[in-house]
């Protein structure tokens, strides 16, 4: 994930919108055990964690597939494999 998106996903500022989701009740008693135990004050601010943890992952899996999708592309075209390394480490130092 770019830096700059990183920086404005840290903002206090951020747009909130609300979302109603159904959820058993056993699920969200253990939530509520968990959230102070992780720090959070409350269980709604651990489920945040928790959705945003996953969707980061699943982001940087989609980039990294494109990445690679691009690379092998790249490489069939006959870009130098020398060319190609350097591009991957100035993105991984970016990153």
């Amino acid at each position: 994930m770019k830096l700059e998106t990183i920086k404005k996903r840290l903002s206090k500022d951020r747009p909130m919108t609300s979302v109603t989701l159904r959820m058993p009740e056993d699920v969200v008693n253990d939530l509520k055990k968990v959230a102070p135990l992780k720090g959070f004050s409350g269980y709604q601010g651990l489920l945040r964690a928790y959705v945003g943890a996953g969707l980061r992952e699943d982001l940087e899996r989609m980039e990294g597939s494109a990445v690679a999708q691009l690379i092998e592309k790249l490489r069939a075209d006959g870009v130098p494999e020398a060319k190609l390394n350097k591009a991957v480490s100035s993105l991984k130092l970016a990153a």
